[in-house]
């Protein structure tokens, strides 16, 4: 603990000794930094404040029917990005900046230090921008900061609505290619569904509904046909082994179907085919159905008039000894007719069984027909559907453009462009007594750096631990009342020195409050 103070002493005496060089040191750096702050121009602030009203009572109203941008984190980005070097170039246009450029790397200067200079704040409440520009020429800095806000403004709408443009130009575009997708998916099922048209459902019936019941009239064909046969049998047997009778026949119901006339009847088999083709497209009220239906209807009366025609033909014309029994003339009837009843089954027999056959083939190609079916209709559908959301977000893209080009976003300035009455940099009421410290500390400095370059030693001691040499004596030095007076008066020149230049800054300070309070 002794050492160190030792230590210490002899420093504070070593920076004592030079003194004077310190306060030479500590003035001169108070003059140059004082010249230093005084030198620095003063700034003036022009600022401005917007309100961005994003709120509006028509977009609640629409809400969930159209598709609304997120208008506050657009504002938002929009003032992040607002300075960049496009908008400062236009910018430096608007405000007249340019007339003193005369070289691209002074430009590209300006442009520097706008965009450092420039700042846009948000209050984050209420959408509120603080706009702000520092030049030393008030003119200047009021023209940058009113610029700024109108190329705020522009940039917004501007920007909403090439967004808008884009947005439905996009969706233009991919509403026409699944539209093309579409009415391709709408031909090739089209034409699937035309290759394909016996195998289709008709009237909610599946392919194997429609084979059981071809299946289940081909079976009622095939027992009338046993029946027409039986009693084509019974009546012959009648007819060739039995007595005539003489009882009166009673009179016969007029019947068609079971008589046959090929001609008619293959003309009316083909177009009972037609109707039925028909009827699996068209409704009963189509007029191919109606036609259809008429002349069928012609055809069998035409059937009817022939027969007709040859039963009083038969009737008049005996044919055997016992052709007036009218007994036997009705058997002779009832064989013709069941004759024709015969051929006519066997004919629908010979139809049932083949449509039924051609069900059979086709139901070892029922599976791909169903996975090709299905493969297609769900083209159909995933299109359909795709195009049916592009349409209507279309719709709802159109209505937000309408609505953002109608309400908009509403920019107020609240306060406008203006510039403060008096500086607002430097502040040199705080530069000044910073440089009185830095005065103070650079004296210190200097005269500590030379105590400890050329060190002095006040006592035995410490020469000899410096030097490691014997110490043969040492001398004393006899202060009388002139050394005394000498060194009293340096002190005072010291403190006088010292004390004039604390009250130099304390009379500054003093000068630039009043200065300031007289501008104010």
């Amino acid at each position: 603990m002794d050492e160190l103070l030792r230590q210490a002493t002899t420093i504070l005496l070593g920076m004592w000794k030079r003194r004077w060089l310190g306060v030479i040191v500590a003035w001169i750096v108070a003059l140059a930094s004082v010249t230093a702050v005084l030198a620095i121009p003063d700034k003036y602030e022009a600022s401005a404040r917007v309100f961005v009203d994003t709120q509006t009572i028509l977009r609640p109203l629409m809400s969930g029917l159209v598709t609304q941008p997120n208008i506050d984190q657009q504002v938002m980005m929009l003032s992040r990005t607002l300075i960049t070097r496009p908008n400062v170039e236009k910018l430096i246009r608007m405000a007249d900046l340019d007339l003193g450029v005369e070289s691209r790397a002074e430009r590209d200067a300006l442009v520097e230090k706008l965009m450092a200079s420039l700042k846009i704040a948000n209050t984050s409440r209420d959408n509120i921008y603080n706009i702000n520009y520092r030049d030393t020429q008030p003119e200047h800095a009021k023209r940058v900061v009113q610029s700024l806000v109108s190329i705020f403004v522009e940039s917004n709408l501007g920007d909403a609505r090439k967004d808008s443009e884009s947005a439905r130009r996009f969706i233009d575009e991919q509403i026409t290619i699944y539209e093309k997708k579409l009415r391709e998916a709408e031909a090739r099922l089209k034409e699937f569904k035309l290759r394909n048209l016996e195998t289709q459902s008709t009237e909610g019936k599946d392919h194997f509904t429609q084979m059981s019941e071809a299946g289940r009239l081909l079976e009622q064909s095939k027992l009338a046909l046993r029946e027409a046969e039986q009693s084509h049998e019974a009546l012959t047997r009648h007819l060739l082994g039995d007595e005539p009778s003489l009882v009166p026949a009673p009179a016969v119901q007029e019947n068609i179907s079971g008589v046959s006339i090929p001609e008619i009847d293959s003309r009316l088999d083909a177009m009972q085919r037609n109707l039925d083709a028909m009827l699996q497209r068209f409704t009963e009220k189509h007029p191919d159905v109606l036609s259809a239906r008429r002349l069928i209807k012609e055809l069998e009366e035409q059937k009817r008039e022939q027969i007709k025609a040859r039963r009083l033909a038969a009737a008049s014309s005996p044919s055997t000894p016992m052709s007036t029994n009218p007994v036997h003339q009705q058997l002779a009837i009832s064989v013709s007719e069941a004759e024709a009843t015969i051929a006519a089954l066997q004919t629908r027999v010979a139809e049932y069984q083949a449509r039924y056959d051609r069900m059979q083939e086709a139901v070892k190609l029922m599976p791909q027909i169903e996975a090709e079916f299905a493969q297609l209709n769900r083209d159909y559908e995933i299109n359909k559907k795709n195009y049916e959301q592009l349409v209507q977000r279309r719709e709802s893209a159109n209505m937000g453009s309408e609505i953002t080009n109608t309400v908009g976003v509403d920019f107020r300035l609240i306060d406008p462009p203006r510039v403060s009455p008096k500086p607002v940099a430097p502040n040199r009421s705080l530069f000044l007594p910073l440089t009185l410290l830095l005065a103070l500390a650079a004296g210190v400095t200097v005269t500590f750096a030379a105590s400890q370059l050329r060190p002095t030693f006040f006592d035995s001691r410490t020469l000899r631990e410096a030097c490691s040499l014997p110490l043969l004596g040492t001398v004393s030095l006899l202060t009388n009342e002139t050394t005394k007076r000498s060194q009293r008066r340096d002190l005072i020149r010291f403190s006088a020195a010292c004390i004039s230049l604390v009250g130099a800054y304390a009379a500054g300070l003093l000068a630039l409050f009043l200065f300031s309070v007289r501008t104010a």
